[in-house]
């Protein structure tokens, strides 16, 4: 079962660092990520998702490429790959995975302008080094399905000076 996790910051960008250091674990097998979002409170009161994978453009891109083949089949490869990249688009656009954008929206609504949010939907981790990581990434936790002991841990780990060091080669 995913764990959900919100991390507000008061910045219109902190919350797309800590995005993008969750998207390097993840790579490094360290983090499994359902979802992961940044929504943005912008100074005109709009709230701005910005999502991971874009659904629209992933299923135009896989509609064009079985539109061209089918099309290829009845000798008109270019109108099935125009034919298959609008339906893969209205597809990605009509599929919603991972955490719901109107939940999204409606919670950074109540945030202030200028301010941003990370929501979080995690498959597995190992949380040691996950929160090693996340050492002094700041922000203050704002929902989650943690049990408390291990919300304690990451506030914890969210609020510490950041202690690493990096070594010059």
């Amino acid at each position: 079962m995913s764990e959900l996790i919100v991390i507000g910051y008061d910045n219109l960008f902190q919350a797309e660092e800590v995005r993008l250091k969750l998207l390097k674990m993840q790579r490094d097998y360290l983090i499994d990520l359902e979802d992961a979002v940044v929504a943005v409170k912008q100074a005109d009161d709009k709230v701005k998702l910005n999502q991971v994978f874009n659904l629209t453009q992933a299923g135009a891109i896989g509609g064009s490429f079985w539109g061209a083949l089918v099309g290829m089949l009845f000798l008109n490869p270019l109108l099935g790959a125009a034919v298959g990249a609008g339906a893969g688009a209205i597809s990605g656009a009509l599929s919603d995975v991972g955490i719901d954008d109107d939940f999204m929206k409606n919670l950074a609504d109540t945030f202030k302008p200028g301010t941003s949010a990370l929501f979080i939907l995690v498959r597995k981790a190992t949380p040691d080094k996950v929160l090693d990581e996340l050492r002094g990434a700041g922000g203050k936790i704002i929902q989650t399905s943690l049990s408390h002991e291990d919300e304690a841990k990451l506030q914890a780990a969210l609020d510490a000076a950041q202690t690493r060091t990096t070594a010059v080669f």
